[in-house]
């Protein structure tokens, strides 16, 4: 069966969203990968149509990342979002937001789950209303950790970031400095530098930017007043994504420009450029529809001192866009025209798909058909390290 699919990075963002490739470690600590697998990472690839088509029945592209303990999931009979309501986003919010109030966030997911596998646009943002479904959620719960105590962390972990929007909107922005470094204290004591504790902080730039009215710059700002600096880089990358996917959901971003696809990251300040750049390939993709040798150029445009973690970037969102897929893969990566280009756009992939499938044997695959030694023995390399993470 052939199925016209948006695809989803995490960024992500599981971004993972992004943590996979932030170089963030603390000293003696080596981060772990967020279930989300695609954090910065899938989870913004799969809010971009860009109607590509992919082969689902293909053993190499079968959604393998999540495994669900619901035996006995049942679709909710009340769905509307049906003719000309089938792509209306606000209609698939209230519903799930409905699921949550009425039968709970374990049902919710179930659906969620179910929905996934036959309806294109649900796959298309999936991540998206995972944040809805934590939003909903944070309601009923007093603090994160209890939010987080009954987490899903289908769809790249969406759930935590919209907890976090949930329980910031409930602070408030009048309030919301003094209460920066207090929101995720609990994560951070129970397990410092856990993947909990990164979805926390990494939620805290989502639900900034949410209650910040979407504006970027204001954001980066309130992160800043966090005094740990793993917790507060990890903040701007919740911040950096969140731009990105608010320009997919029937919004634009006033911090994102067609006609500058590297916008924001080239100005924004040095400390932030990082973070920025390993979310922003995906942008760049959709801009200019999905032409990865235009993007390895844009790439190579940038300050010298951030070309490879650009590159990385897109060597995630060449997995991504891919599902994953070992030969497309290859031929993603394989358009860069400089060693440095293919290097790290790999070393991007093979993370990317072992943080998607929770699994080093199809990265192992990929680094089996690479061309170049050199390319193949950091591809199997970071293999190594990066699966050992887990």
């Amino acid at each position: 069966m052939r199925t016209k699919i948006i695809i989803i990075a995490i960024i992500a963002i599981a971004g993972g969203i992004s943590y996979w490739s932030f170089d963030l470690s603390r000293p003696s600590v080596t981060l772990p990968t967020p279930s989300e697998g695609r954090q910065v990472q899938d989870f913004v690839n799969q809010t971009f149509a860009d109607n590509r088509e992919v082969n689902l029945d293909s053993p190499q592209q079968e959604d393998d990342h999540e495994e669900s303990n619901n035996d006995n999931k049942v679709l909710s009979a009340e769905f509307g979002c049906t003719g000309p309501k089938d792509s209306d986003f606000d209609c698939y919010q209230e519903y799930y937001k409905s699921i949550v109030v009425e039968q709970g966030i374990a049902h919710a997911f179930s659906d969620l789950r179910e929905r996934y596998e036959e309806n294109g646009y649900v796959r298309s943002q999936c991540h998206p209303l995972t944040h809805v479904i934590g939003n909903e959620a944070a309601k009923k719960f007093a603090d994160v950790g209890e939010a987080y105590a009954v987490a899903d962390s289908f769809c790249w972990s969406g759930y935590h970031h919209g907890v976090l929007e949930g329980i910031i909107g409930r602070i408030g922005l009048a309030k919301l400095e003094s209460q920066m470094n207090e929101i995720c204290r609990s994560l951070a004591e129970k397990d410092r530098y856990s993947f909990d504790h990164y979805n926390c902080v990494h939620g805290l730039g989502h639900g900034v930017m949410a209650i910040s009215d979407n504006d970027l710059f204001k954001s980066l700002e309130k992160c800043d007043v966090v005094t740990d600096s793993w917790e507060r880089t990890s903040c701007w990358s919740g911040a950096f994504m969140e731009n990105v996917i608010f320009d997919n959901k029937y919004h634009y971003s006033k911090f994102l420009k067609p006609e500058d696809p590297v916008y924001p990251c080239n100005a924004v300040g040095e400390q932030y450029k990082s973070t920025c750049y390993l979310m922003q390939t995906s942008y760049m993709l959709k801009v200019t529809n999905g032409d990865f040798a235009k993007v390895f150029d844009l790439c190579g445009s940038i300050e010298e001192n951030h070309r490879n973690t650009c590159y990385q970037s897109l060597g995630r969102d060449v997995s991504g866009r891919s599902l994953s897929n070992v030969a497309q893969t290859k031929a993603g990566c394989g358009l860069g025209k400089t060693l440095d280009q293919r290097t790290f756009c790999i070393i991007g992939a093979v993370k990317d798909f072992i943080s998607y499938l929770h699994d080093d044997a199809r990265a192992k695959e990929l680094c089996a058909v690479l061309e170049e030694k050199s390319v193949q023995d950091t591809c199997y390399q970071t293999t190594e390290s990066y699966y050992s993470t887990f």
